[in-house]
């Protein structure tokens, strides 16, 4: 087993067939399909299903890939440590869509002015969606709600969020859960922790959601609260961000239920010098001095 032999199946991995991981990484097929052979043989599994057009990881390439992604960016973390050079190549961070559109993006600009040969790459979705990112290796780090506890992550504490009910304006006012009982819910997919949240807040005051709508934007779920289909939980920042914040009626949430906190975090024991830049980049810009704690 070399470190060739692992690109190439991570880049069979990700595209999901010969072909693609081919023309990506600027080979013959035939040459990844020898070496893949080669690794399986040497492993004694089978690292892919193999269908007619594509394949499948097995369950255990599956492992396999977990383990190669972390190969790798040690690897590539050993490369920049020891080359004295400024942080290059890529980093993905993940970060869930409020974060995205409000907290960050300054953040985000002046990493690209300081480190213009880091290639950052952007990915938004659920906070389910960017641990399993994280796990997996497929982001380096990720903006999540927290604290996680967890024994594979270390992370930081560095946003409070304010979580408001938004409600159309003809709703009469709202002062506890039980007065929005059996109202349509607007929100994320069941992986998203603010969904979760929010059928914590229903459940605590023994109150029931009514049809559970899921959305893939705020801007969705502002639009049909607007309409009067129903109520939406949806952060202060974000909320103040959206021109359509004006239509709607807002209310902070019960305090056992009012403040999230929003976490960078990152696997253990990984981290590259574009990682550690950004993290320190991030605690000076919103002024933590203190010593990075464990997320949980």
């Amino acid at each position: 087993m070399d470190l060739t032999q692992l690109e190439l199946f991570k880049a069979i991995a990700e595209e999901g067939s010969i072909t693609a991981a081919a023309q990506r990484l600027h080979r013959v097929p035939s040459n990844l399909t020898t070496r893949i052979k080669q690794l399986e043989q040497e492993l004694g599994v089978d690292l892919f299903i193999r269908e007619k057009l594509r394949l499948r990881l097995s369950p255990t390439g599956w492992t396999f890939l977990d383990y190669t992604r972390r190969i790798l960016d040690l690897v590539e973390e050993a490369r920049q440590a020891t080359s004295g050079s400024e942080p290059r190549g890529a980093f993905s961070l993940g970060s869930m869509e409020s974060t995205a559109a409000v907290r960050i993006p300054p953040l985000l600009a002046e990493f690209h002015q300081r480190y213009p040969k880091v290639e950052l790459d952007l990915s938004t979705g659920p906070s389910g969606d960017m641990i399993d990112g994280v796990l997996s290796g497929r982001l380096s780090a990720a903006f999540v709600d927290g604290p996680l506890r967890h024994p594979e992550f270390e992370g930081v504490e560095l946003f409070e969020e304010e979580m408001l009910l938004i409600t159309a304006a003809s709703q009469p006012p709202v002062t506890r859960a039980q007065d929005v009982n059996g109202k349509s819910v607007y929100g994320f997919r069941q992986n998203c922790s603010y969904r979760r949240h929010f059928e914590a807040w229903f459940k605590a005051d023994m109150a029931t959601p009514g049809k559970i709508f899921e959305m893939e934007s705020y801007h969705g779920m502002l639009a049909c609260v607007t309409a009067g289909a129903g109520v939406a939980m949806v952060p202060r920042s974000m909320l103040d961000s959206m021109p359509g914040s004006p239509n709607v009626r807002a209310y902070p949430l019960c305090e056992d239920f009012r403040y999230l906190n929003i976490w960078l975090i990152w696997r253990r024991g990984v981290r590259s010098p574009a990682l550690g830049a950004f993290i320190d980049l991030v605690q000076t810009a919103v002024g933590h001095t203190e010593p990075q704690r464990e997320a949980g």
